[in-house]
């Protein structure tokens, strides 16, 4: 089995170790949470001016634990690719439940080369960043525009730490 294989079957196994968890204890109904629209557009806002504040210009995607997106803002400016490439961060970091920028350190101690072109919505690169309520994922936000680095993390990071008292 080929790097990509086994990279894309531990995301899978994991994603069915936690649905097996998460309804273990439930008689056929299964309860998720997510964030309001006002806050998951307020998280949006949040990160976008981060970054302009910061100088450049970013598209924010919000998505629920399902990967729908439920809240997406382009900034003024910013690339019209940066919406597709927003989503496919915020979609990697809730795919594999951790935020992307460690992604991309795991698969450079790897000496993988990129997956991205083999699977539809994934993309190595820093920028998501998954939203948690205590332990329980329940969504992810991704940045695209910033100039590298971690500048797309430092915004994503910012839109979540905005709402997060509130989010209970």
């Amino acid at each position: 089995m080929n790097l990509i294989h086994r990279i894309v079957a531990a995301g899978a196994l994991s994603a069915a170790a936690v649905a097996a968890a998460t309804s273990a204890g439930a008689q056929g109904i299964v309860t998720t949470h997510r964030l309001s629209a006002p806050l998951a557009s307020e998280a949006a806002l949040a990160a976008v001016e981060h970054c302009k504040r910061m100088g450049y210009n970013v598209t924010a995607v919000l998505i629920d634990v399902d990967g729908v997106r439920q809240a997406t803002l382009r900034g003024d400016g910013s690339s019209p690719i940066s919406l597709d490439t927003a989503y496919a961060k915020a979609s990697t970091a809730l795919y594999y439940r951790t935020d992307t920028i460690d992604l991309v350190q795991r698969m450079q101690n790897l000496g993988a080369a990129s997956i991205q072109a083999k699977v539809p919505n994934l993309v190595i690169s820093q920028g998501g960043v998954v939203i948690k309520m205590g332990d329980e994922v329940i969504g992810a936000i991704g940045i695209s525009g910033g100039p590298g680095q971690d500048y797309d993390t430092q915004c994503a990071r910012a839109g979540i730490e905005k709402i997060r008292d509130r989010m209970k």
